[in-house]
C-alpha cells in the first residue's frame, strides 16, 4: 500500500480545489488510551485543527466511536461537524445536535446486557466495560490470549437485543444499533452540507472505518488507512501513526 501523498498532491491528482476532511479520532489523530475515559483535550491537536478550520477550500468533520459530548470535549472547535457514537448523534457547524434514533428505547436493551458483561469481567485484569451510552464495548488489554478469546467468546454467546447486533476484533467486542455506521454519517454529512465538487477524504485506523473507506470512495473520494502493518482495507493510501497524520494535517495550507 502507497503512503499518502500531501492533500495538495491529493487535490492535483483528483483535480479538485476543495476538500472534505473526515476524521476519525482514537488511533487516528491521538494514541490510543488504556481507559478511554481518561484521555484529555491536546492543544497541540487542536491548534492544528483550528488553523484547518480557517481555510475556505476546507470542511471539517471527526467521527468517533466516541460519544458525542466527549468528542466535543477533546476537540472544542465550533463551525465544524461532530460525529459521535459512529453517527448517531451529530452537531452540525450551525451547533444543532442530531440523533438519527430515539435514546431512550435503545437504553433499554442495554441496560439487560450491562451486568452480564460486567461480570464477565470482574475481578480480571486488562479488561475495561464502556459504556458509551448508545452503545456498550468490552476492551481486551491483557496479553493471555486464552483469557481474552474466553471472555469475548463468553460475551458474543448473549441473546442480541431487538435493534442491535454485534461487531468484534481479536480484542474488543461492541453491542450497537445497525445505524452506528461510519459510513451512513459520512453520507449524512455530504447529503446535509452545500460543498459541491469538493474531495471527499476519509482518514482512520480501524475495522470501524472501513465502512466509511467504501463511502467515500463509492463518489471518488480517498481512503487513508492509519497502520503500521498492512492489512486487508478498502482504503488507497496509509499513514503508519498518529504522529504522521498530524504533521500531513500540518502541510495544509
Amino acid at each position: 500500500m502507497k503512503d499518502s501523498p500531501s492533500l495538495q498532491q491529493l487535490m492535483k491528482i483528483y483535480q479538485k480545489e476543495r476538500a472534505f476532511l473526515f476524521l476519525d479520532y482514537d488511533g487516528t489523530l491521538a494514541r490510543f488510551a488504556p481507559n478511554p475515559d481518561v484521555v484529555l483535550p491536546d492543544s497541540e491537536l487542536i491548534d492544528i485543527l483550528h488553523e484547518i478550520n480557517k481555510l475556505e477550500s476546507i470542511r471539517l468533520a471527526i467521527i468517533s466511536g466516541r460519544r458525542l459530548d466527549h468528542i466535543r470535549s477533546l476537540v472544542p472547535i465550533n463551525g465544524i461537524w461532530l460525529s459521535g457514537s459512529y453517527g448517531l448523534e451529530m452537531i452540525d457547524p450551525s451547533g444543532n445536535e442530531l440523533h438519527l434514533l430515539e435514546f431512550d428505547h435503545l437504553r433499554l436493551g442495554l441496560e439487560i446486557i450491562k451486568p452480564t458483561w460486567q461480570a464477565l469481567i470482574d475481578r480480571r485484569d486488562g479488561f475495561y466495560l464502556e459504556d458509551k451510552g448508545w452503545s456498550l464495548a468490552i476492551h481486551a488489554n491483557g496479553s493471555d490470549k486464552h483469557e481474552v478469546n474466553l471472555v469475548l467468546e463468553n460475551a458474543r454467546r448473549i441473546d442480541v437485543p431487538d435493534g442491535f447486533h454485534m461487531k468484534y476484533t481479536h480484542n474488543f467486542i461492541e453491542l450497537c444499533p445497525p445505524k452506528a455506521d461510519k459510513g451512513v454519517s459520512v453520507d449524512y454529512i455530504l447529503n446535509s452540507e452545500s460543498f459541491e465538487g469538493a474531495l471527499p477524504i476519509f482518514i482512520g485506523d480501524d475495522p470501524r472505518d472501513e465502512d466509511a473507506f467504501a463511502a467515500v470512495q463509492s463518489i471518488g473520494g480517498v481512503g487513508i488507512i492509519v497502520v503500521e502493518k498492512d492489512r486487508d482495507t478498502k482504503a488507497t493510501y496509509t499513514l503508519k501513526r498518529p504522529e504522521q497524520v498530524r504533521d500531513w494535517l500540518k502541510e495544509i495550507k
